[in-house]
């Protein structure tokens, strides 16, 4: 019998895992550059926690039970235990709260089931505690710096504003409101066509479902429909944000009031980072404000404003594969140390923690016997290790330096 990981698990071997940290590291310097600290939370939670901000259906969660018939999911997304863990956890913390993530989510996917993956790799963050203009940009500006330290390119970020486009919605009749909101989020044109519209409200949800493009010729489109103060207010602080961010960046940014998720999640701005590279569209991360959520953990109900996004790395892997930047090869050890004799096994254990902590990061391993100097330098070679210290019987060593393969 050949033992297999379960369906939609994999594993990653050394050299995965260097090239995935070699992206999550980098994100991770961003973080740190703008404030973000990181939080870890539980991988098991509560399935009436994970569904309290309808953010996700339940079928897409992989579900387990304990002893107690307590139902539990593996968590699908971050958001949600972040929220848990901020209001219960961190009473009488000071806002804003600036956090950051790596870590695995899992989820069902239920299309072509066989073997589709289900555990996935995200680093993203959440600003909690901080509504309003610059709230938004930093959570913009810090994507876009992201990005850069990844040195991708062709990319863009499309921009858009659920409540102005829920309050664009409001119009239509209750009974068909929800038709029309997953019409407009799967851009599907045909179903607005065969909807019982009055052709008022059919041209108006065609309006919507092309309220997409350049920036300014959106907010044209958008301030030109009948409009109510609210709204109005809305539109403006859209305006005000689009400007921000155009004036402190240069990043390639669509206006897409017909972006849509097609759960009821977020309350103001959502957005998702798409890669244009080889002509092929990839979604690389979204992210949104979700002003009413963290709410629904509050013991006393009091509703606390958050914004985050969340960057996928296997899809973040895929366009930087292609750049050459990730490595090649797992790191190799700087130093192979050798007892030469049986009495100089503790000299060389010695002498191998002396260059362990000889500098920031030195690698360092011991030859564990049974093979002869040749065989001990072809194994050097192949590892590619940098030296061999040959340690005699009374403790001396004899330093040998091996050509590097590039």
């Amino acid at each position: 019998m050949v033992y297999q990981p379960a369906a939609g698990a994999r594993d990653l071997l050394p050299l995965d895992v260097a090239q995935k940290r070699w992206i999550e590291d980098r994100l991770q310097q961003v973080f740190h550059r703008w404030g973000y600290h990181r939080i870890i939370t539980s991988t098991l939670e509560r399935m009436d926690t994970l569904m309290a901000g309808e953010a996700i259906q339940r079928q897409t969660v992989i579900q387990l039970q304990n002893a107690e018939d307590e139902e539990l999911g593996l968590r699908p997304e971050l958001t949600a235990s972040i929220a848990r863990t901020v209001v219960t956890r961190m009473a009488g913390a000071t806002y804003p709260q600036r956090l950051y993530y790596n870590a695995n989510v899992f989820r069902r996917i239920w299309e072509n089931r066989h073997n589709r993956q289900q555990e996935f790799y995200q680093a993203g963050v959440e600003l909690l505690g901080a509504g309003g203009l610059l709230a938004n940009a930093e959570v913009l500006l810090l994507v876009a710096d992201c990005l850069s330290a990844l040195s991708l390119q062709q990319w863009h970020l499309i921009l858009g504003e659920a409540g102005i486009t829920r309050s664009l919605l409001s119009v239509f009749p209750a009974n068909l409101q929800g038709k029309v909101r997953q019409a407009i989020a799967h851009l599907d044109r045909i179903a607005i066509d065969n909807l019982p519209l009055s052709e008022e409200l059919r041209d108006r949800a065609r309006i919507i479902l092309d309220l997409r493009g350049n920036s300014r010729e959106v907010l044209q489109k958008v301030q030109s429909l009948d409009l109510d103060s609210a709204q109005k207010e809305a539109v403006d602080n859209l305006k005000a944000l689009v400007e921000l961010i155009e004036s402190s960046s240069d990043f390639p940014l669509i206006l897409d009031l017909s972006l849509i998720q097609t759960i009821d999640y977020y309350t103001g701005i959502v957005f998702e980072v798409v890669s244009d590279s080889e002509g092929q569209a990839r979604v690389l991360g979204s992210g949104g404000r979700y002003d009413r959520l963290l709410g629904l953990y509050h013991p006393q109900g009091e509703n606390i404003p958050g914004i985050g996004f969340a960057l996928n790395i296997e899809d973040l892997y895929q366009i930087i594969q292609s750049t050459q930047q990730l490595p090649q090869n797992p790191p190799a050890s700087d130093w192979l140390v050798v007892p030469e004799t049986a009495n100089a096994d503790a000299a060389a254990f010695a002498y191998a923690q002396k260059l362990r902590y000889a500098g920031d990061i030195v690698r360092v391993e011991i030859d564990l016997g049974g093979r002869d100097a040749e065989a001990i330098r072809q194994y050097a070679s192949d590892r590619n290790i940098a030296q061999i210290a040959w340690i005699k019987a009374d403790g001396s060593p004899v330093i040998e330096s091996l050509p590097q393969k590039n």
